[in-house]
């Protein structure tokens, strides 16, 4: 009888457990998660794998960085769940949200879901004193790198040369810290790019040669956020790069980390709680991270929430439009 008792008091500990609900939640989720993130050289490649490693630590579930074009794709990889995480830029999401710009190729991609805020990322290009350029309008009849294809420098960019009736040479697509390595060479005229601040590709290249960076005019950042309503102002401060000595204007546009709709609730719930909470280890990764904050998530205007995410949030107290944010 006893050892009966004790049997049956096993099966019901074992049924305790099993009817708990945060283990048969995490009984349907997957054993492991893969984040695309960007190039080497650009700040989503090194932001990524800072909150990777800290929500697949807090979650118990290894999350991979994989390597990628930037926001284009993994928006793509995410909507198709080829990949479960993802980092865009919110206009490159508006995009593909809309399916209007040719990337899209008229494909609304539905799929991708807000999990929150990140950083802001400034436009800014660099070049070596060697070359004279010191302003936006001198790249006409250069050779001007703008990163890789589908990330956010290599999608506006080129909008930003013809919005401002700047006709380079050559716009060159490619990793940041490859792009880094042909201005050296002398092979770029100049490298204009987009990431959290400071971009590493950036200091290497400042680390090696005498450089100069420059944005654009009053005029030209106003003409830019006409034609662009989601850019935003962005100001570079003085001291973000060695030989940076005034602070820079220029215009910017909000990161968010996103997740496939499908993903648990409990689990995204999970990865926000880990990086909104952590903000030490964030900026210790990547300085860009000091604007990783909960009051950010006003920077969504458009983006579906994650039922996990929006859940966060409301138990935080922020205030989220809840036309973006269905409950489960």
């Amino acid at each position: 009888m006893k050892r009966l008792s004790l049997k049956l008091a096993a099966l019901a500990v074992v049924g305790a457990f099993a009817a708990s609900p945060v283990l048969a939640q995490k009984a349907n989720w997957p054993k492991s998660l893969t984040l695309g993130t960007a190039s080497v050289g650009g700040t989503f490649y090194i932001y990524g794998q800072v909150w990777a490693n800290i929500a697949g630590d807090a979650i118990d579930l290894p999350i991979s960085t994989q390597q990628t074009q930037g926001p284009n794709q993994n928006i793509i990889l995410v909507d198709s769940k080829q990949v479960e995480l993802g980092m865009t830029t919110m206009g490159v999401a508006l995009q593909a949200w809309n399916g209007k710009e040719k990337w899209t190729q008229g494909k609304k991609f539905r799929n991708i879901r807000a999990m929150f805020p990140m950083y802001d990322t400034s436009f800014q290009c660099v070049t070596t004193d060697r070359t004279g350029i010191t302003s936006f309008e001198q790249l006409n009849g250069k050779n001007v790198g703008v990163g890789p294809r589908a990330g956010t420098p290599g999608t506006y960019m080129p909008m930003f040369f013809e919005t401002l009736g700047v006709k380079p040479a050559a716009i060159r697509y490619g990793g940041a810290s490859d792009m880094g390595n042909q201005l050296g060479d002398g092979l770029l005229d100049a490298f204009c790019f987009a990431a959290g601040i400071p971009i590493s590709a950036f200091s290497e290249i400042e680390a090696q040669r005498s450089v100069v960076f420059f944005t654009f005019t009053k005029a030209q950042i106003d003409k830019l956020m006409k034609a662009m309503p989601e850019l935003s102002p962005a100001t570079i401060p003085a001291g973000t790069y060695k030989t940076l000595k005034e602070d820079q204007h220029t215009v910017g546009v909000f990161n968010f980390a996103i997740a496939h709709k499908d993903l648990p609730d409990d689990l995204v719930y999970g990865i926000v709680k880990a990086v909104m909470e952590n903000p030490q280890r964030m900026v210790q990764g990547h300085s860009a991270a000091r604007e990783t904050v909960p009051q950010a998530a006003s920077k969504n205007s458009f983006l579906l929430w994650h039922p996990g995410a929006a859940k966060y949030f409301r138990e935080k107290g922020i205030k989220i439009d809840e036309k973006l944010a269905p409950k489960s």
